[in-house]
């Protein structure tokens, strides 16, 4: 099975993801999307693949996302586009693909509706959010 996982180690949210997915049994390819960026065509196949709108799809939170002036609405694709390339911290995180589907996995527990098994046992964030309990119950 194939599992794919656009992460950002310094990432919380991400870091729970990647861990849920190999809590369920399989070991994702993993994308460092920041040393390697996706090419353009696959970031607009992601967010669509997601049912998400590029603009959708932009982090503003740490990133240069106001200086760049991106919450310009006359911005289009090909602009927004352009900035991901330019500063790929833009593109949030993490998007994961699998045979289910492919979604921005923001609150991480969403990866739960994509993964083959997701059955995974209780899960306990890192911050101490509790996920899945100890009877299986998922509790978000």
């Amino acid at each position: 099975m194939s599992i794919t996982i656009y992460h950002n180690p310094d990432c919380g949210t991400s870091r729970n993801t990647l861990a849920m997915i190999r809590q369920s049994g399989e070991e994702p390819e993993v994308i460092l999307y920041l040393e390697t960026p996706p090419s353009s065509e696959t970031i607009e196949q992601l967010v669509a693949a997601a049912g998400l709108t590029l603009r959708q799809a932009l982090r503003q939170k740490d990133t240069p996302f106001a200086e760049l002036g991106l919450d310009n609405p006359g911005l289009d694709d090909e602009a927004l586009l352009d900035a991901i390339k330019a500063h790929p911290i833009l593109l949030n995180r993490p998007f994961v693909v699998t045979p289910k589907g492919v979604r921005l996995c923001r609150p991480s527990e969403l990866v739960l509706d994509i993964l083959p098994n997701p059955d995974i046992g209780p899960f306990t964030k890192e911050d101490g959010e509790v996920i899945i309990d100890q009877d299986g119950k998922r509790l978000v």
